[in-house]
């Protein structure tokens, strides 16, 4: 199993276990092919009630959140598991499509368009289904429509991505493309700075949980 540091290792103005996120994260780790033994980082700033999360480093892998992406929305201050499974699942996931040479070379996050953002979401997200975790995948597709438009196109890319097995960097690109070119007005039809998802370059998307 990975070895799975979460900071801090107390929390004191959210009602998380270090221990407990841990153990998700691990089995995660697991399942998502992290070799035994390395170390996964998650650093929660546990002080903040927003959602951003952002992959801050490859070596170790580290996953920064704060508080709210981990928050059951139902339950303040109490942790949602499937909310830990879902973020840190597509954060580690596309952490290991950075470090697999066959992947290609993508962009850093903060270079990513927001299309291709969503689009490597919903690449990372499908397979963390295909892992047994709980997912929304029709809030994926809408906000893959937002971002490439309501078009029969865009939910057939949208179908390609989801079901796809392995895909490079290249292919993300081209079906992201694909889809913005038959969008309404063309690649820069949909585009909706202020909708969820709309990019910070200091703190990094804003990513729906699920």
């Amino acid at each position: 199993m990975a070895e799975v540091v979460v900071c801090p290792e107390t929390f004191s103005f959210v009602l998380f276990d270090a221990a407990h996120i841990a153990a998700l994260v691990g089995d995660l780790a697991d399942r998502a092919g992290v070799p035994a033994g390395e170390q996964v980082r998650i650093e929660v700033e546990e002080r903040s009630p927003l959602g951003r999360t952002r992959l801050a480093s490859l070596d170790p892998i580290t996953i920064a959140v704060e508080g709210g992406a981990f928050e059951d929305a139902k339950h303040p201050r109490h942790l949602s598991e499937q909310n830990v499974t879902s973020v840190v699942g597509r954060l580690l996931l596309r952490a290991l499509d950075r470090r697999d040479p066959a992947f290609g070379r993508p962009p850093e996050d903060a270079d990513l368009t927001l299309p291709q953002y969503v689009a490597w979401d919903v690449y990372s997200v499908a397979r963390c289904a295909r892992m047994g975790y709980p997912v929304q995948k029709e809030r994926r597709r809408y906000h893959f429509r937002i971002r490439h438009g309501f078009t029969d196109i865009a939910d057939r890319t949208f179908e390609r991505l989801w079901t796809a097995e392995r895909l490079t960097w290249e292919d993300l690109a081209e079906a992201s493309d694909e889809a913005l070119a038959a969008a309404p007005g063309g690649p820069s039809g949909p585009e909706r700075p202020s909708r969820p998802g709309a990019r910070n370059r200091s703190k990094g998307p804003v990513a729906p949980a699920g």
